[in-house]
């Protein structure tokens, strides 16, 4: 029997039987930056396209971040900064992603980041970065071409 693809989910083995998992995205506020209506947005766009979604909430640190991402295992982070940080803040997240074995994650975020800037966060391994105007649905079509449950 056949049901409608899963292409938000990948299938995989264990002992056997075939279980689906949910590509599992984290929504986090790094720094100091006290606006999150966007990234609550976007965290809600992403759970009504069929991805778990797990929100940090405002004010988290790198080392927050990183750290819900590894507990939580995650297979992206989405950040969103509005703050001017984004230089300092992204490498931060990925610097530490990497020392904790989850290297792997992809970042992913958006804010107040002119393209200069956003070309630079690519060079370190931001993944794609989103400015105001991206819509929800090129938020979400993004995350499901690029992101698959890690291993």
């Amino acid at each position: 029997m056949t049901g409608p693809a899963r292409p938000l989910s990948e299938t995989l083995r264990h002992g056997g039987a075939m279980t689906q998992r949910r590509v599992r995205i984290l929504v986090a506020k790094a720094g100091l930056d006290g606006h999150d209506r966007g990234a609550k947005i976007i965290a809600r766009a992403l759970r009504d396209a069929g991805f778990e979604v797990i929100y940090t909430g405002l004010h988290q640190t790198p080392e927050m971040v990183a750290t819900a991402a590894v507990q939580e295992d995650v297979d992206g982070v989405g950040l969103s900064i509005l703050s001017g940080a984004h230089l300092t803040l992204f490498p931060e997240v990925i610097r530490l992603l990497r020392e904790n074995g989850a290297g792997d994650v992809v970042v992913f975020g958006g804010g107040i980041i002119p393209s200069e800037d956003a070309q630079k966060l690519k060079e370190i391994g931001v993944k794609e970065v989103f400015t105001p105007g991206a819509s929800t649905q090129e938020i979400a079509s993004w995350v499901k071409e690029n992101i698959r449950p890690r291993e």
